[in-house]
């Protein structure tokens, strides 16, 4: 596993831990439900009917991503679109399922927190801490940023793909 790459990893360990968040819920009763879904559920019982746009900007996800994961939703029943003030303008709003579904939701929420965190205390560096400090660090500088920085200094590459990569097709 050491040899493959990160990015293949985190994503490895997160669908593992994703799954699981499934399981439980679905031991909770909660099926055809993806565990995505309740990051929406809690923001808009919290604040109420929100733009897709906004709801984007809480959960810090693109406006796309909001969108499919709205039009998922949707689908199962658990939110409905209703026109705003201005007629552009549509708000989510959670369905009567939804508001059922949300004292199991918060239960589950909970005690996932707890048992990442507990997970957390059994590493030698926190993962909240090192995901903190990443975030800090793309917003200083992006990560397609310093793939162009590693390629330029990569004698060994294609000098076509290291111009591609790191921009440079002046030749």
């Amino acid at each position: 596993m050491a040899d493959t790459p990160l990015a293949a990893r985190v994503r490895a360990v997160l669908d593992r831990m994703d799954a699981d968040v499934a399981r439980t819920l679905a031991d909770l009763g909660v099926t055809d439900y993806r565990t995505v879904f309740s990051a929406v559920v809690r923001s808009i019982a919290e604040t109420g009917p929100v733009t897709i746009r906004d709801l984007a900007g809480r959960l810090g996800i693109s406006h796309s991503a909001a969108s499919q994961r709205i039009a998922e939703m949707r689908k199962r029943g658990l939110v409905q679109l209703v026109a705003g003030t201005d007629a552009r303008e549509r708000l989510v709003h959670l369905t009567d399922l939804a508001r059922s579904l949300k004292p199991t939701l918060d239960a589950e929420w909970e005690a996932t927190d707890a048992a990442f965190e507990a997970l957390n205390a059994e590493l030698t560096a926190s993962l909240s801490q090192v995901l903190t400090e990443m975030e800090a660090a793309l917003e200083r500088r992006s990560f397609r940023d310093r793939i162009a920085d590693a390629a330029a200094g990569m004698a060994h590459l294609d000098p076509e793909h290291r111009a591609v990569i790191t921009g440079d097709r002046r030749g």
